[in-house]
């Protein structure tokens, strides 16, 4: 991938802000969906939880439809864009975030790679060799959303670096869960469909070198990828991954020739006012206006207005959709009948205590080793409470617990052992944050 000067896409502080505002916005609709699917799954209406996901539904033109049952459609469609924009994330963060440069990045990624290796160690630990092994990369994920919204509730106490600290963490954290996915939960790979899929993502790469930045001719070579990737065996949300990394994250104008085009806009459009008159504009005011936004358009990468225009409806649309669908588990009379096994254990453990175990241990020795350093007004019972964070799994732990698992009691008690140690994790990050944010001698700037 090549390297994109700072001056080329906005602040990754500004980027931070918004996506830390989001995130945590849209936990609280998350948590609001998980709640109502559990409640409908085990009210007297449970049928009807169950016939909803599995009413099928046609896609396509005649003679060409795709045949998918509600939930298909969400966790293999509506997913592969949640996919598409945390691609757009780490891309961004590789190329002006956390993780562009290899000192800033080395923390965050070596504890993430603790994070996911103790936990798996764990799980395998206490499955092997069972009908459970395929879980092992269940406990390995971290959900950003809930994790960011439990740290940012105790508000201005919490040092910013820190959250950048647990964003980079998850991010990276993405990142392994995605290889996993692929690597790993992937069978019977159709070669000549994931050929087809290479030749549209060589087109996307094209319009990405020729400086292509109209959505529409990413769009379609991109449904293109993921129909292929649905027939070929690698599960299709990795398309959404891979066309994220196609997308063009350069501007065409640098940010001091938009404020020379910007002021230039705006004396037109004051030369141009007609203040006495009724009309809104005149034709010289919308020229002015056309033109800055013209201008807007060139100093945004089409990756920025992707992420920006996508964000709001994966956080407030598809995620809690996905948690509505997947989240409902029936405890009484239902699936879910092997609470204290080896499953629930392998689960349970692997993310209350691997996670903040993996995390801490793997982030002190990349420290010792000189790999990377403590962020600025960070200590180490802060990274060991932000380590607990990392055990609220999830939305990614659910939808590797829908792969591993075809068998539906084996699926019932991942996603109540996901939902136990999300909980657990995330009260007691939140009671160790606070205490720790007591005893803070200075106020964090």
């Amino acid at each position: 991938m090549s390297r994109v000067s700072p001056d080329r896409l906005p602040s990754p502080l500004g980027f931070f802000r918004e996506f830390a505002r989001r995130e945590a916005a849209g936990s609280l609709l998350l948590l609001a969906a998980t709640i109502l699917a559990f409640a409908w799954a085990n009210s007297p209406w449970w049928e009807s939880y169950d016939r909803l996901w599995s009413f099928h539904v046609e896609v396509g033109a005649e003679g060409y439809e795709l045949s998918l049952s509600v939930l298909h459609l969400i966790n293999d469609g509506l997913m592969a864009v949640f996919f598409f924009v945390v691609g757009l994330e780490i891309k961004r963060e590789l190329i002006a975030g956390e993780l562009a440069s290899p000192r800033r990045a080395a923390l965050p990624m070596v504890a993430a790679v603790g994070g996911m290796l103790v936990p798996a160690a764990i799980y395998a630990a206490f499955n092997a060799g069972t009908a459970a092994s395929p879980g092992w990369g269940i406990p390995m994920a971290t959900d950003i959303a809930f994790a960011l919204a439990v740290m940012s509730s105790l508000g201005p106490r919490m040092p910013g670096a820190l959250k950048v600290f647990l964003t980079a963490l998850a991010i990276v954290d993405d990142l392994g869960a995605i290889l996993v996915i692929a690597v790993f939960y992937s069978h019977g790979v159709a070669w000549g469909w994931l050929g087809t899929a290479g030749i549209f993502l060589l087109l996307l790469a094209a319009f990405n070198r020729f400086q292509v930045r109209s959505p529409i001719f990413y769009a379609i070579p991109a449904l293109m990828v993921w129909l292929a990737f649905l027939h070929s065996g690698i599960h299709a949300t990795v398309a959404g991954v891979l066309v994220a990394m196609t997308i063009p994250a350069r501007r065409r104008i640098d940010a001091r020739e938009f404020l020379n085009r910007a002021r230039h806009r705006l004396e037109e459009f004051e030369a141009g006012s007609e203040f006495r008159s009724a009309r809104l504009t005149n034709p010289a005011q919308e020229e002015a206006i056309h033109g800055l936004e013209q201008d807007t358009e060139q100093v945004l990468a089409p990756l920025t207005r992707f992420e920006h225009g996508l964000h709001p409806w994966v956080t407030y649309a598809i995620l809690p959709l996905f948690a509505l669908a997947n989240a409902g588990v029936r405890v009484v009379g239902g699936e879910s009948q092997v609470w204290a096994g080896s499953l629930t254990l392998g689960i349970v453990l692997g993310l209350v205590i691997g996670k903040q175990v993996g995390i801490t241990l793997f982030a002190w020795l990349a420290v010792r080793l000189r790999l990377a350093e403590l962020p600025q007004d960070v200590d180490w019972r802060e990274v060991w409470a932000t380590a607990w964070l990392g055990g609220i799994g999830f939305t990614m732990s659910l939808f590797i617990a829908n792969l591993a698992f075809p068998d539906a009691a084996l699926l019932a008690s991942s996603k109540l052992a996901i939902l136990a140690a999300s909980v657990l994790s995330a009260l007691g990050g939140w009671f160790i944050l606070s205490r720790v944010a007591g005893t803070r001698r200075h106020p964090v700037p």
